[in-house]
């Protein structure tokens, strides 16, 4: 019964986020790890058009549930705490120049949740540009 509740809490949790996010047609996927010092829960987006996915959101806390807490406080004040980044770039695979929108405190962030999961040596980045604030 306790891990049927949990359950449903997580799902209540994940849901809001969906919610807060708003990405239309993007996925949005939650990955949980067991680390030594916790939890780590990784929110991470899939583009429809172009079929990757990115970071958006990453913590490391006691519990699948203080991850989602934290997550769905991020997601409430995130782009009034962070910038916005636009991105060109393409796989070295294909030729099709890509672009992307990141969140981030800064150009480094952007850049690592552009590459999150994926070899860095398999894109070729050509700008990064620092959105002006609206």
């Amino acid at each position: 019964m306790i891990i049927e509740k949990q359950n449903l809490e997580i799902a209540k949790y994940q849901k809001e986020i969906e919610s807060y996010l708003n990405l239309g047609e993007t996925s949005v996927m939650f990955e949980y790890n067991l680390e030594d010092r916790g939890v780590r829960m990784n929110v991470v987006t899939i583009n429809p058009k172009h079929k990757q996915s990115f970071l958006f959101f990453s913590t490391i806390e006691d519990s699948k549930i203080e991850t989602l807490r934290a997550a769905l406080n991020y997601v409430k004040s995130y782009k009034e705490k962070s910038n916005s980044f636009t991105i060109q770039w393409t796989l070295k695979s294909e030729n099709e120049l890509q672009t992307s929108y990141f969140r981030a405190k800064d150009m480094l962030e952007a850049i690592d949740k552009l590459y999150f999961g994926r070899d860095p040596n398999a894109i070729t980045l050509y700008s990064i540009v620092l959105n002006p604030i609206s």
